[in-house]
């Protein structure tokens, strides 16, 4: 069990992918995003294991991610936020957001 102080650690927040691309050079299939939070969070990058979407179901999208972990190098690629899913046999299902929900919102 956890504290609530220890979840109110976590900084998620919505963004929505600008950019979507492959990425053959990490150990399992990934691709490359670029996710604009807003002006207080900026742009980040993340490696994300969603290739079970296509590249243009993605760009546009809103996701929820977790922004204040530390950068990770994945590769050649430093992976800078978490997209949030649902782990399923299909793959993972990238949380839904409500359409009207600003980018750089956080979550509770």
């Amino acid at each position: 069990m956890i504290e609530y102080s220890d979840f109110e650690k976590v900084d998620m927040r919505i963004g929505i992918i600008k950019n979507a691309e492959s990425f053959p050079e990490a150990k399992k299939p990934a691709y490359k995003l670029t996710i604009d939070f807003g002006p207080e969070i900026g742009i980040k990058h993340s490696s994300a294991q969603i290739t079970n979407y296509g590249i243009s179901e993605l760009i546009g999208r809103k996701v929820v991610a977790v922004v204040n972990f530390k950068p990770k190098q994945v590769a050649n690629f430093i992976s800078e936020v978490l997209v949030l899913g649902a782990i399923t046999d299909k793959g993972v299902m990238i949380l839904n957001v409500y359409p009207d929900a600003p980018i750089g919102s956080r979550i509770s």
